[in-house]
């Protein structure tokens, strides 16, 4: 018996690699396949080959509903977007694959954490800052930052031929136009052919998770979301649980063909990278859930939020989720949200995104004062004096330091 490692399997090629790898160095490989929602993966199989290939123990661990109550719930009333437009699906997820890690180990007496990230990549980072908060002491692999295991396995064809070798069952080929990752927020797509930017990734890509807009219904399609503490509850009427609901609308969202981005980003270690997504479900979350904010928060409340949330972003994208800034920041946005409760509608046609009604009992917005027709309780004079007083600094500046006009 050797020393036991905890390993973050997903049944693909290079997690399906590295369990033989393992065994080779003398580890016992106890494998754990994190469920996130994954929509088109066979649990059982997948649990199965980690056994023929020889793990010591395979299980799966089901941790959906966390993800979407706990991670992306909260990122969402952040509104939180990496760079303006990436809504973090993946980045948010690796933090709780950690973490579920972390509690295998534990049980198993495990030595250590390993991963499949490559060392150019964002996820090394996401998973060891998350094990290290979590576990100071911990021991992470990451053996593609080991320049050994590079060595053995300098592409692809070596390691198809180092499954043909350890008749270890794997569904990839040597060509392949791009790589795939996928839970239940999103599916996101890059390398291969996608890294040359000049190739329209919606012409290689088979989505799993939205039609194209141009094969999307020739009719529009309502959908109501309500939200209570800026916490999503129902949709059309139905209370749901979290992975409930974004399960819904990934298929409501993913029929009208919502919810696809072409990025090129930012990775943490330096590199700019291309990525494509699909994330139909929160699409809709943001856009609805940001329309409510904006009849219930208050003015320098809602800029004070705006003015920290690409900050957010940044941390989530980067790994640093356990973290004490991180710790204050989620604070701050649940007592933000308390007044974030009512419903929004949606329209939906062909990718785009209307929103077409709003209620909230919490509503700042005043008809009787904001009207054009009447003035209700706002005097027009007083703006006289308003102005007077904002225009004062601007007023002596003018005398200092008067401008060419």
């Amino acid at each position: 018996m050797g020393e036991s490692v905890v390993l973050a399997y997903s049944g693909g090629l290079d997690t399906s690699v590295l369990v033989g790898w393992l065994q080779d160095k003398g580890y016992d490989v106890h494998c754990l396949y994190v469920d996130l929602g994954q929509p088109c993966e066979d649990r059982s199989a997948i649990i199965q080959k980690a056994l023929d290939i020889g793990a010591a123990s395979s299980l799966s661990v089901d941790i959906t509903e966390e993800l979407c109550r706990d991670f992306a719930f909260p990122v969402m009333q952040w509104q939180a977007r990496y760079e303006n437009i990436y809504l973090l699906g993946t980045s948010i997820a690796r933090p709780l694959i950690s973490k579920a890690c972390l509690q295998r180990a534990r049980e198993v007496d495990a030595v250590a954490f390993v991963h499949g990230a490559t060392g150019k990549g964002n996820d090394q980072c996401r998973f060891q800052l998350a094990a290290e908060a979590l576990d100071p002491g911990v021991r992470v692999i990451a053996p593609w930052r080991i320049a050994e295991f590079r060595d053995q396995f300098p592409g692809r064809t070596e390691m198809l031929e180092y499954c043909q070798q350890k008749n270890i069952p794997v569904k990839a080929t040597v060509s392949k136009p791009y790589s795939s990752d996928e839970n239940c927020l999103h599916i996101s797509y890059e390398a291969g052919d996608l890294e040359d930017p000049e190739v329209d990734g919606a012409t290689i890509i088979d989505f799993g998770m939205t039609v194209s807009p141009q094969a999307a219904p020739d009719h529009e399609e309502a959908v109501t979301i309500a939200f209570e503490s800026g916490v999503p509850v129902s949709v059309n009427g139905q209370t749901l649980g979290p992975a409930a609901i974004v399960a819904e609308l990934n298929r409501i969202g993913g029929r009208n063909g919502c919810g696809r981005i072409d990025i090129i980003e930012n990775r943490f270690v330096g590199m700019k990278s291309r990525g494509v997504y699909e994330s139909p479900g929160m699409t809709l979350l943001y856009a609805a859930h940001q329309a409510l904010e904006q009849m219930t928060l208050d003015r320098d409340l809602t800029h004070l939020r705006d003015s920290l949330s690409p900050q957010v972003a940044e941390m989530v994208y980067y790994g640093f989720w356990y973290c004490p800034k991180m710790d204050a920041l989620m604070a701050f946005i649940r007592e933000a949200q308390k007044p974030v409760t009512g419903e929004i509608r949606l329209t939906l046609y062909k990718g785009n995104i209307r929103v077409s009604s709003r209620t909230s009992p919490n509503s700042l917005y005043r008809a009787d004062i904001a009207s054009m027709e009447k003035g209700g309780d706002y005097n027009q004079t007083d703006a006289e004096g308003f102005l007077r007083i904002m225009g004062l600094p601007q007023r002596v500046q003018g005398l200092v330091n008067p401008r060419q006009y």
